[in-house]
């Protein structure tokens, strides 16, 4: 545990909340461990009492050794003075220490006093220390003067117990709960019954990794021209700018659920929508494209949104092993990243036609997820520091907008995984058709897929539903990179256009660490992807096309790129309808500029009369029935001319 950042931990739970063997699958890594066990042991008397404590001590492994303090509570504290820093101490528990503590036997004695010398024993231990305790505040108040004392006396005990150690994390039905920061980077999850097979079966955590520098990305080239495309089948594009980059870990940067991350302006959302629908048009107006309108005013916080200047693909290249790639040629993701990288490919010529830069990122490869954890958890946080490093890249460039795409063997597969543990979908409800490169499906193959992925989690039933540890168990690398783009994104204010599966799962993973997150993110395109769509409505994206184009992920957007551009460049450029701007120019009529205004002209004791309407004038008095029955009825008034001016 030392590794991870903490020494001492104090595990708090209710009865049968699993803080046992929450307790034992944190030091179920150590090689011997000495259990401390507090209770005292009553089983000639009572049967229940002695299946519980043979129940703890069929889960102990053979390696661990027991010591039992139940008749000395005293001497609680000289094992933890006496303990060594190779030592892997578990207390089980505090609960059972007090209770020893009020025994009549051991009377006269000061519960205070004994309280503060455990601390101090807890403060000055140098083994690894994991303490368990009944958190008894949460009752009702006993009835009698001895329960009363012991929940007291429990109570000051864990107070006193959680300000001496470094951590402090409460189990509520099997969940763990951290409350005392920071949290180790491996939190372990509670199972149902901890076994060292199982034990050995969680993610690893790993050491930290220095963080190289990002590569450097280059001014993007113009694309070629028609002509200059139609002259040979063997002219080449024009290549666009690529760089490519490696896992790296930035110390200090801590990704963890809760993020406070900026909103996009609702107002200037609202405003830019109300004013597209006045423009002078020849038709209806933007139809679909007044969300995109919408969008862009709101991420860049004016009512008139302008065209994204400076826009960059960042492409995701990471490979999952196992059934997940079922159907995917060996090698071809890793073709296909490499052609970028040399401005081949449909991403390169998409993204050279589209004036965009283009950057591939290399994720590192996941695991078999129906057999072990995707990824060890120092590895996705390293990869989500690694995204967010790349938006922050992106945006102290001026990149106004982020393309993301991912290339990958067994990326439906994994994103179906995600959906699964965050969204509640069935896997088979939301895993595309598998199609071969000659263009057939390939149903056995989507079969293996959706078995890897029903293993996967049920493998990982027992860990926590935590984001990281989703990404950790059936993510990966690229869709932990992609959730870092897209959170250092929102906190740059930087927009993101979408528009595949391992977007989509970045997003859901995204809203759980920060919910504003998706507000930056924009869908060009579901491609008619079953997991896409599920993913949007769950994150509330409308996909601004209905193409159904499945050109690579990243590839479809940047096909729906200039489309977007042309519309935002009409919805700044073009002014308001000529009938707007007549009624505007009426309902304000000029000011007399020969006179001060009224407010600056001097006080005056009496009113002057009203001027008398000119011919010039035009009378905007209602006009008068024409039908039968009286005009007025006023007797000396006279009828309206029928040859003057009407209002209307």
């Amino acid at each position: 545990m030392s590794i991870d950042g903490w020494n001492t931990v104090l595990v708090l739970g209710g009865i049968r909340s699993g803080k046992s063997e929450f307790a034992e699958a944190l030091v179920a890594d150590a090689p011997t461990v000495r259990y401390v066990a507090t209770a005292a042991d009553t089983s000639a008397d009572d049967e229940e009492w002695a299946t519980r404590l043979d129940a703890h001590r069929a889960r102990r492994p053979t390696t661990w050794t027991t010591e039992e303090t139940a008749g000395q509570p005293h001497r609680l504290a000289e094992l933890l003075a006496a303990a060594q820093p190779a030592e892997t101490l578990l207390i089980d528990d505090v609960g059972g220490w007090v209770t020893a503590l009020l025994d009549p036997a051991h009377q006269p004695g000061d519960a205070t006093a004994a309280v503060a010398v455990l601390v101090a024993a807890i403060r000055s231990c140098p083994a690894r220390l994991v303490l368990v305790s009944a958190e008894v505040g949460l009752s009702l108040v006993p009835t009698t003067p001895l329960g009363r004392a012991f929940t007291d006396a429990l109570g000051t005990a864990n107070r006193a117990i959680a300000d001496a150690v470094d951590t402090v994390v409460l189990v509520v039905a099997g969940q763990p709960s951290w409350l005392k920061p920071p949290p180790p980077t491996r939190p372990a999850a509670v199972p149902a019954q901890i076994t060292p097979a199982a034990a050995d079966s969680r993610a690893a955590t790993g050491p930290v990794l220095a963080p190289p520098p990002l590569p450097e990305v280059l001014t993007p080239s113009a694309p070629p021209t028609p002509a200059a495309v139609t002259a040979g089948a063997d002219a080449p594009w024009l290549v666009p700018p690529v760089a490519a980059t490696s896992l790296a870990i930035e110390p200090g940067l801590a990704i963890e659920p809760g993020l406070e991350l900026p909103m996009p302006d609702e107002d200037a959302g609202s405003q830019a929508r109300s004013r597209a629908a006045t423009r002078d048009l020849p038709g209806a107006g933007f139809g679909g494209l007044s969300q995109l309108v919408e969008f862009a005013a709101a991420t860049q916080g004016t009512p008139q949104p302008v065209p994204w200047s400076s826009t960059r693909v960042l492409l995701v290249h990471g490979d999952h092993a196992g059934g997940a790639a079922a159907g995917t040629a060996p090698g071809d993701s890793a073709r296909r990243a490499q052609e970028a990288r040399d401005g081949q490919g449909a991403w390169a010529r998409l993204a050279a036609e589209a004036g965009a830069e283009l950057q591939v990122v290399d994720a590192p490869a996941a695991d078999p997820i129906e057999t072990d954890p995707a990824l060890p958890l120092n590895q996705v946080e390293a990869a989500l520091q690694l995204g967010w490093r790349l938006a922050d890249q992106a945006a102290d460039a001026g990149v106004r907008l982020l393309v993301l795409g991912a290339c990958g063997a067994g990326t439906d597969a994994a994103a179906a995984a995600v959906l699964a543990a965050t969204a509640g979908a069935e896997p088979p409800a939301v895993l595309a058709r598998v199609r071969t490169g000659a263009g057939e499906y390939d149903d056995a193959a989507w079969m293996v897929r959706c078995a890897a992925v029903r293993d996967g989690l049920h493998r990982s039933r027992h860990s926590a539903r935590e984001p990281r540890e989703i990404l950790a168990e059936v993510g990966g690398g690229d869709i932990a990179v992609a959730t870092g783009v897209l959170l250092g994104a929102a906190a740059r204010r930087l927009p993101v256009l979408l528009d595949g599966p391992v977007g989509v799962a970045a997003g859901l993973v995204s809203r759980d660490l920060a919910g504003p997150a998706r507000h930056w993110c924009l869908l060009a395109d579901h491609g008619g992807h079953p997991g896409v769509q599920l993913a949007a409505d769950v994150l509330g994206l409308t996909p601004l096309l209905d193409l159904r184009l499945d050109l690579g992920e990243g590839g479809n957007a940047l096909v729906a790129l200039p489309l977007l551009r042309s519309a935002l460049a009409l919805a700044a450029a073009l002014p308001a309808h000529p009938s707007l701007r007549v009624e505007s120019d009426e309902a304000t009529p000029p000011m007399d500029e020969s006179e001060p205004p009224t407010e600056e002209s001097e006080p005056t004791t009496e009113q002057p009369e009203p001027a008398p309407p000119t011919e010039e004038e035009p009378d905007f008095r209602e006009p008068e029935p024409a039908g039968p029955g009286p005009t007025s009825t006023d007797p000396e008034s006279t009828p309206l001319d029928s040859s003057g001016p009407r209002a209307g």
